[in-house]
């Protein structure tokens, strides 16, 4: 039995994008980007900018919550744009936008003080179910995506940031590097500890943990943890300052420019209960380059079913997939590569296409 939105879709362009994996769809239809890309300028000329003592005045403050202006470029004005909620009722929060620089955030935002209230006890249930499943395959293509950088770890030195349970550090134990991983659940802490041999993950703050707070990593990784900092320019100063020379910073994160946002708004898979902040391509390098790092490199999505070959699409679906990912907004999450310094770039940027931002 097919959903109403299916057969709405098959109405309008027939079967013949059935097993497309949906999530790309939008990509292969033809004329969908275009409209979608149109959409989505009128919401934000038809989205009115207001002062944030306005904005105050309208807005419920929750407990844990705090008014906050535009964290990459200092703006206080903003555009409300979604209203995600819980189908169930649990969760709601408003997105607002940046009429400035185009920064997608939350507000209200989390309290920094606040933020391990949304990752007690519990949440490691949540990292290793359904959302673990295929975690490490989507790990392996980031890495895929950012050769050589990965393929062997020659005891370089790795933090990753927001371990969970340990799913990256058991692989990047596995390439030989010489990790460690830092996360605010105690119990996904736990359960990651449970499965490493060499690797280790703490609890805790960067700066609790001497071996993390002294610095000198090669390799800083962020999966799906950019989204859930509420001071990201405090957090990359920090982490800049624990890179070493030649240092490099790998981000996985939702893609604020993604066309599923556009289509789905406050729908969109992108805005789950944890998430405060969402950046593209475009405001990506404003955060990067106001915290000293010298260059970016962005990789393009196409899907994790599409990428892997397990996607059976004829030919020509997957080279338009492709071509309209590149084309427009980078697929649905956003990879990217930042170089601490111009030794990074020279070492690892020979065979990407890396913006530089100093």
């Amino acid at each position: 039995m097919i959903s109403a939105r299916q057969m709405v879709s098959r109405v309008v362009y027939g079967s013949r994008y059935d097993r497309v994996p949906w999530g790309q769809r939008i990509y292969v239809r033809p004329g969908e980007r275009l409209v979608r890309e149109v959409q989505w300028r009128l919401r934000i000329h038809r989205a009115p900018v207001i002062s944030l003592h306005d904005y105050r005045k309208r807005t419920r403050l929750g407990e844990i919550e705090e008014f906050v202006g535009c964290h990459l470029c200092g703006e206080t004005r903003q555009q409300l744009m979604f209203r995600p909620a819980c189908t169930k009722g649990r969760w709601s929060y408003r997105v607002v936008r940046c009429p400035a620089c185009g920064f997608l955030y939350r507000n209200p935002n989390i309290r920094p003080e606040r933020l391990g209230d949304l990752y007690a006890t519990g949440y490691s249930a949540f990292l290793s179910g359904d959302y673990a499943a295929n975690r490490q395959r989507r790990y392996r293509l980031t890495m895929d995506a950012f050769s050589p950088v990965f393929e062997e770890g020659g005891k370089r030195r790795l933090l990753d940031f927001g371990c969970g349970a340990g799913l990256f550090l058991q692989l990047a134990e596995e390439r030989g590097f010489d990790a460690v991983g830092v996360d605010l659940s105690p119990d996904s802490v736990a359960k990651a500890n449970e499965r490493l041999t060499r690797a280790r993950a703490h609890h805790g703050a960067l700066e609790d943990v001497p071996e993390i707070a002294a610095g000198g990593f090669d390799v800083i990784t962020l999966w799906s943890v950019l989204a859930h900092l509420p001071r990201p320019l405090d957090d990359f100063w920090r982490f800049r300052r624990l890179l070493g020379p030649g240092g490099v910073l790998l981000i996985l994160t939702v893609n604020a420019a993604s066309l599923q946002l556009k289509a789905f708004g406050s729908g969109w898979n992108g805005f789950t209960r944890n998430h405060l902040m969402f950046y593209s391509a475009e405001t990506m390098p404003t955060l990067l380059r106001r915290t000293g790092f010298a260059g970016v490199a962005f990789a393009p999505f196409y899907g994790d079913t599409v990428e892997t070959g397990t996607a059976e699409l004829p030919e020509s679906l997957r080279r338009r997939l492709r071509r309209n990912v590149e084309a427009s907004d980078g697929g649905n999450m956003l990879r990217a590569l930042a170089f601490a310094d111009a030794k990074a770039i020279n070492r690892w940027g020979a065979e990407l296409k890396v913006r530089r931002l100093s």
